[in-house]
């Protein structure tokens, strides 16, 4: 049944776009002076000696490949991790704040890593760059999964609660601000490992959507000049209907839209739909998507900014890709990609890689898409290890992007579904 599929979308596609899209021969210019290069992390999947979550749970469970341990212990070594993101030129350093680390008991406010989060934002700030305060990378304190999750019916009040206080304490520092990870994403990690039911798909999805219209109206009485979004996990081929759940919905509340890119799909190549959740370093990977998930944003939300929240490559423990993939060519790949969606008249402000250092991808240590790898179950010292990306993403910052010259090292995919037919219908040339 899926070849007869493949075939009938791959007739399809043949008579609706003859043409492949072929490399712009005048090269790209480069960036503006102000575009903000960042790398990308999460509270959870870095920080270890994680306090009682729902995610915990899940881990203790056995639903999760790997036990998180003190995953990479950014807990501990946050100040030599921030120099690490200074040393590649980067302006914006995203990190998340834990509810469940704050608050690990109802009222109760851990003042200790309370102070944690204090030095840890002041000291991106000492080092020249930007936060971005993630509100939300799903995981909430083990009491509010007691009550239901995003099931209880009390989390919109408590959640708005906790991230106001979080709001009155930074927004002195004009970060960046991201509300809820990937909501649709969130959702189905939920009801994968059982904090929600399906039945409880509207409730929690509607629940969403209100905190995050309250906590933006918040944040912008605190800092008339903030920058708010929620990022999107951008799916081949169906985001457009995906967005209908949240983001058309908070479309009038964002500042710039966010997006999330890792993965390409073609009418002969349907990877991404096949491949196990904690293998995605078997799905094609494919630079040029970034174009079309970009314009197709743009021609959705005229007039937003758009941020690449988080985009990268993913090795199987830090070995070689199996299609040979290297983590600088996809880097700079994507950044010619990017350059040749703001030639274009896309308003692309900025771009962070994930991740800085590998850490905990929701389940496993194998997946690797750090510039620094970190073998965190057989090296107890938890070093930091360049990859090729590191020197790559600091001639990128330097340059304010790849040179007139660049060429990608793989030439644009034939009819990428990444954007749906458009992609095969409006091939970039």
């Amino acid at each position: 049944m899926r070849r007869r599929l493949t075939v009938l979308i791959t007739a399809a596609v043949l008579l609706l776009a003859p043409l492949a899209p072929a490399n712009a021969a005048e090269g790209v210019g480069p960036l503006p002076s102000d575009f903000l290069w960042g790398v990308a992390s999460s509270g959870f999947q870095a920080e270890g000696h994680s306090p009682p979550s729902n995610w915990t749970r899940y881990i203790a469970q056995g639903k999760t490949t790997d036990k998180i341990g003190n995953s990479i212990d950014f807990r501990h070594r946050y100040k030599s991790d921030i120099q690490l993101a200074k040393g590649l030129g980067v302006k914006v350093y995203r990190v998340g704040i834990e509810w469940a680390r704050v608050e690990p008991r109802p009222g109760r406010i851990d003042r200790k890593e309370l102070a944690y989060y204090d030095d840890l934002i002041a000291s991106i700030v000492a080092a020249g760059m930007r936060p971005m305060i993630t509100l939300d990378h799903w995981v909430y304190p083990a009491w509010v999964a007691d009550r239901g999750g995003w099931a209880w019916s009390g989390i919109t009040a408590r959640w708005l609660q906790h991230n106001r206080m979080i709001v009155d304490r930074y927004a002195k520092v004009h970060p960046l601000w991201i509300s809820i990870n990937e909501p649709t994403a969130y959702v189905m990690k939920e009801v994968m490992h059982g904090g929600i039911g399906i039945g409880d798909v509207p409730a929690m999805t509607d629940r969403i959507v209100r905190v995050h219209r309250s906590i933006y109206d918040y944040i912008h009485a605190r800092d008339t000049k903030a920058l708010v979004s929620s990022n999107i996990a951008y799916i081949p081929a169906a985001e457009p209907i995906i967005d209908k759940t949240v983001l058309n919905r908070i479309a009038d509340k964002l500042d710039f839209v966010g997006i999330d890119y890792y993965y390409s799909a073609t009418p002969t190549d349907l990877s991404v739909a096949n491949v196990a959740i904690d293998r995605m370093w078997d799905a094609s990977m494919a630079a040029d998507g970034i174009y079309y998930a970009l314009r197709d944003l743009h021609e959705r939300f005229p007039g937003k900014p758009l941020y690449i929240v988080e985009a990268g490559l993913v090795t199987q423990d830090g070995r070689p890709r199996a299609d040979g993939y290297r983590r600088s060519d996809h880097l700079k790949d994507m950044t010619y990609w990017i350059q040749r969606a703001h030639d274009d008249g896309m308003p692309v402000m900025g771009f962070n890689y994930w991740t800085l250092t590998d850490n905990y991808e929701w389940g496993n240590f194998a997946s690797r898409f750090g510039l620094y790898t970190v073998d965190v179950k057989t090296d107890p010292t938890l070093t930091r290890r360049p990859t090729d990306g590191v020197a790559a993403y600091r001639q990128v910052t330097a340059a304010n992007g790849v040179g007139r010259t660049y060429r990608p090292t793989r030439p644009a995919v034939w009819c990428s579904l990444v954007a749906g037919a458009s992609s095969c219908t409006r091939p970039v040339h």
